[in-house]
């Protein structure tokens, strides 16, 4: 059937065999499991429910919660029920939630916790509007899930015709969600998506998807990110179980216990299981040692274009060795992983696809619903360094500055009461203007090369693009983070988070003995090796670029503490205004 509401796909999942697990949650330690069946008949209580308590169609429903089954029961309800749904990150400061519960004229909340309840009540209290909340979880608080699924159930006969009616109306093009961005300047803007550009899209990468009925996928990244939320959309068109992590704590465990098939992630996630990988063989000696480190150097340097027979016997080798190994610490299955949200490193996934945990990058925005090109499993494509080819029935182009531009269905409706900020996103010819600077690859791979507003102008006149410059950074082991600034000046520099585990290694096996983290960097021996890896860095890139004078510094970065965006990509507004000091000493007599 062709799917162009939300709610097609409950439709959808109906034409499939039955199925126990579509959706499954881990509760400590065990999996909660829902059927299709469930989904569906949950699904619409949810629609009934909210018709019951009086919320009429139009009515914009907050939810805020970790990734769980009843995210999906509120998603399709709400829809069901001819609403807009607003998924908020349960990690925002109390400014981002005034303005998202202010700005989107919000009715209802649902939150998943009575810890979040208390976080964010108070918040909505602050606002002259009569705002309800319920709660995932049993409440004495606040109207609780339950209490909603037995309203629906027993306002089923009265609301039944009013859902079905709404099936048959609803148009594709009606707005079903409004995405506050995550933004690394400013306030957040609502993009208003309609049920057309999400399906499309998920359809879109749908078709590129080799898995099927049989498999299962762990969902961690946040839902209410588009990127995961189209990648959970195409899941369910294809009837692909989604096993939802407990934490980010558990992944590894989770992956394990529920032998999964693959995932989506950011790459800093996959940074740090690349690094436990590494570390792991620095653990043994001997041949063993020597078995890993070949398995190791050759991983790192995979080419998955290369055929030849003697290269792909050392691959099987290897793999029998060391990468089946991996795989069994992760469930024991070949994976298919997702990488977006920012650029990862190459060599990262010529490890993971070695050891046939296939990395595919691709690339996007929440104003395109999201994705825009990605690398295809369908098609046999994996280019490494770009973001695969454009999606189908969507078309792109390029400014005179290197500027991709994109339109199609996959486009936004808008911003949510701001026409003058999506008149300048989408020109009068229904161009979208991304932001990002890229060119294609031979002809049809797109590749990134860096964000055109991050982009800045050294006092000589040449350009310097941070985001190349800290991603090369980051390959060093030394490196967790990097935060390159130097807008006007004569030269860039970088504010640097040393990777504390390996610093305080290196500096142990000199002999040195250093108990508090912060005397590490008063160890000449230490800022050296620190100095060396920026030193590595640039000698890779343009004289112009080169980063001088780097502050080493032992941090927090955190969405939590606003200094990164829910994707983990640095917030530079808020980066140059916690360093505005040592910033100003940088450039003190330089200038």
């Amino acid at each position: 059937m062709e799917i162009l509401r939300t709610f097609d796909l409950l439709e959808n999942l109906k034409t499939y065999p039955p199925k126990d697990d579509i959706l499954a949650r881990r509760s400590r330690g065990k999996w909660i499991k829902y059927s299709i069946d469930q989904y569906y008949d949950i699904s619409h209580c949810v629609a009934y429910g909210l018709l019951a308590m009086g919320f009429k169609p139009g009515t914009k429903v907050i939810t805020i919660t970790n990734n769980r089954p009843e995210w999906n029961f509120m998603d399709m309800g709400i829809n069901l029920a001819r609403m807009i749904h607003i998924p908020v990150y349960s990690t925002l400061s109390h400014d981002d939630y005034l303005h998202i519960f202010t700005h989107s004229d919000a009715e209802l909340i649902v939150v998943g916790t009575p810890t979040l309840y208390k976080r964010v009540a108070p918040v909505a209290a602050e606002i002259d509007r009569d705002i309800k909340f319920l709660m995932m979880d049993d409440s004495d608080e606040v109207m609780s899930l339950a209490q909603l699924y037995a309203l629906g159930r027993e306002n089923r006969e009265r609301f039944a015709p009013v859902v079905e009616e709404n099936k048959k109306t609803i148009s594709p093009d009606e707005c079903a969600s409004i995405v506050y961005t995550s933004g690394t300047t400013g306030l957040p803007k609502g993009v208003m998506l309609s049920h057309r550009n999400m399906m499309f899209d998920s359809h879109g990468h749908a078709m590129r998807q080799t898995k099927n009925y049989s498999h299962r996928m762990v969902s961690f990244l946040p839902l209410c990110h588009m990127y995961e939320r189209t990648m959970n959309y195409e899941y369910q068109e294809l009837a692909i179980s989604t096993y939802y992590a407990e934490s980010l704590a558990t992944i590894a465990s989770d992956l394990k216990d529920c032998h999964a098939d693959g995932f989506c992630a950011v790459p800093r996630v996959l940074e740090m299981m690349y690094g436990k990988l590494e570390e792991a063989g620095k653990k043994l000696s001997g041949f063993k040692r020597k078995i890993y480190d070949a398995a190791w150097n050759y991983a790192n340097t995979f080419d998955n274009e290369n055929t030849g027979w003697f290269y792909l016997q050392k691959q099987k080798l290897f793999d029998k060795l060391v990468y089946s190994k991996w795989r069994e610490n992760l469930g024991g299955h070949e994976m298919l992983v997702v990488s977006g949200g920012s650029s990862i490193q190459a060599k990262i996934v010529r490890c993971f696809n070695a050891a046939k945990l296939y990395i595919f990058e691709g690339y996007g925005l929440t104003e395109t619903s999201p994705v825009i090109a990605v690398n295809s499993p369908a098609d046999r494509y994996n280019v490494i360094g770009t973001v695969g080819k454009a999606m189908d029935g969507t078309e792109l182009s390029f400014a005179e500055d290197g500027e991709i531009l994109t339109r199609g269905p996959h486009v936004m409706l808008g911003y949510y009461k701001n026409p003058e900020a999506t008149k300048e996103m989408i020109d009068a010819d229904g161009w979208l203007h991304t932001g990002d600077i890229g060119f294609l690859q031979d002809g049809k791979f797109l590749k990134i090369t860096d964000r055109k507003k991050e982009i800045f102008k050294l006092s000589s006149g040449k350009y310097i693009a941070p985001q190349v410059l800290e991603t090369l950074l980051r390959e060093s082991p030394y490196i967790e983070n990097a935060f390159v600034f130097g807008s006007n000046e004569k030269f860039a520099s970088a504010i640097i988070l040393p990777a504390y585990a390996k610093v305080r290694e290196y500096a142990e096996s000199l002999g040195e003995k250093i108990e508090q983290k912060e005397k590490l960097l008063e160890n000449q021996k230490v800022i050296s090796l620190l100095n060396a890896e920026v030193a590595a860095v640039n000698a890779k890139v343009a004289a112009h670029e080169n980063l001088k004078k780097p502050h080493f510094v032992f941090d927090e970065w955190t969405p939590e503490n606003g200094m990164l965006s829910q994707t983990l990509k640095p917030k530079r507004r808020n980066l140059l205004k916690r360093y505005e000091k040592v910033i100003v000493e940088t450039f003190g007599n330089d200038r």
